[in-house]
């Protein structure tokens, strides 16, 4: 989801503005999934990288994470929406962390849609992390290497759970046709939509689009016809 600040910055408003458009933006990914039977919907919220960024818009984004997670949760568990998360969690600040802890445990057996927040998030990441899991798993219980395939590094992805995504979009990709780490692993076989939409502007018309282009796709993953 990128494009908020650059949203802003082009009707010179403060880029908190253009980070709580964004927010609508979300509201309404959500709301066209479950219309369009989605099961599962993914969304780039806050990388590794962004920890980066100057010190009070870390603030101001926590304390929105924070905000959107307490004021959503009521609405989203009524439509029957499950909560998750992943990424490096226990970097979150504390009281945005417990809210979607809360989030979580409140909307576990929900069924309708997946929603995932890719929080203190990067593929690389990722990665790592399963590498090390698997290293300490050696160390304790010794892993037969010729039995290690795919679906046994898998489970050590901070999900293992939750399936490859079919189509991944990035917003805001003027210029900017990259993948920014996310989900490195995982998106192998993804198809992959750009649009030069900015996320603020990103609504239910354009999701809507983007879908019906991904339908008309042909999908081989390696295969002939």
């Amino acid at each position: 989801m990128d494009g908020n600040g650059r949203w802003a910055k082009k009707r010179g408003l403060p880029r908190v503005i253009g980070h709580r458009q964004g927010v609508e933006s979300v509201r309404t990914a959500v709301n066209t999934a479950r219309s369009l039977d989605i099961e599962f919907l993914t969304l780039y919220t806050f990388s590794t990288e962004n920890w980066q960024r100057p010190e009070n818009e870390v603030n101001t984004l926590m304390e929105m994470l924070e905000e959107m997670i307490k004021k959503e949760t009521a609405e989203l568990h009524k439509n029957d929406v499950r909560i998750n998360a992943i990424g490096q969690l226990d970097r979150l600040y504390a009281k945005p962390r417990e809210a979607m802890e809360r989030a979580i445990e409140k909307t576990k057996d929900n069924k309708s849609l997946v929603l995932t927040l890719c929080l203190s998030y990067s593929g690389r990441s990722e990665i790592v992390d399963a590498a090390k899991k698997i290293v300490r798993q050696d160390r304790e219980n010794k892993i037969e290497l010729d039995d290690f395939k795919e679906k046994e590094f898998r489970n050590f992805l901070y999900d293992p759970g939750l399936p490859d995504p079919e189509l991944l979009i990035r917003t805001g990709a003027e210029n900017r046709e990259r993948l920014s780490n996310f989900l490195l692993w995982q998106i192998a076989y993804t198809e992959v939509f750009f649009t030069k939409t900015l996320w603020p502007d990103f609504g239910k018309k354009e999701f809507v689009k983007t879908v019906q282009d991904f339908k008309k796709r042909e999908r081989l993953f390696g295969r002939i016809k």
